[in-house]
């Protein structure tokens, strides 16, 4: 059953097999003209929620985290893949930032892709295309080292 955190954030654990369990967090992050508090309000309590999954549990982190992360795989190589796009602004540092804490991945950027097929949104004035939806899973594998594959359930 879903469980509501905060008003921006959605979490449902689903029993797989056993005592395998995935944990679904959802994600809707305050938008780029709200004061960096309430945004830092949101990941302080998105840390959290990650602090208390547990680490045998599946991992799927999914949303609108109004966040651009830009291409520089080489600040962030063991949180992103090589095929982001645009530049990283306040939003996608402290999205980076949380997903190095906790071993995260995000696999839009693990793929090469169309660029129409990696944005998600147009800004109505500039009406240029962005990538601010993610899907982020654990990077690592059952060794507890960072793995990196094309399986979502990594």
């Amino acid at each position: 059953m879903p469980r509501p955190v905060i008003d921006r954030i959605m979490t449902m654990r689903l029993p797989l097999c056993k005592d395998n369990f995935a944990t679904i967090i959802n994600v809707l992050a305050p938008t780029m003209t709200n004061p960096d508090e309430n945004k830092e309000a949101v990941y302080n309590q998105l840390t959290s929620v990650l602090s208390g999954i547990p680490h045998t549990d599946k991992l799927l982190l999914i949303g609108d985290f109004i966040a651009r992360i830009g291409r520089e795989n080489d600040k962030w190589p063991m949180v992103m893949g090589k095929h982001g796009i645009e530049k990283c602004n306040f939003n996608g540092e402290l999205l980076l930032a949380l997903c190095s804490e906790f071993q995260l991945i995000v696999k839009n950027t693990m793929f090469k892709q169309k660029y129409e097929r990696n944005t998600t949104w147009m800004h109505p004035r500039s009406r240029h295309w962005h990538m601010i939806d993610f899907i982020i899973t654990r990077c690592r594998g059952e060794d507890g080292h960072p793995r990196y594959s094309s399986h979502a359930w990594s």
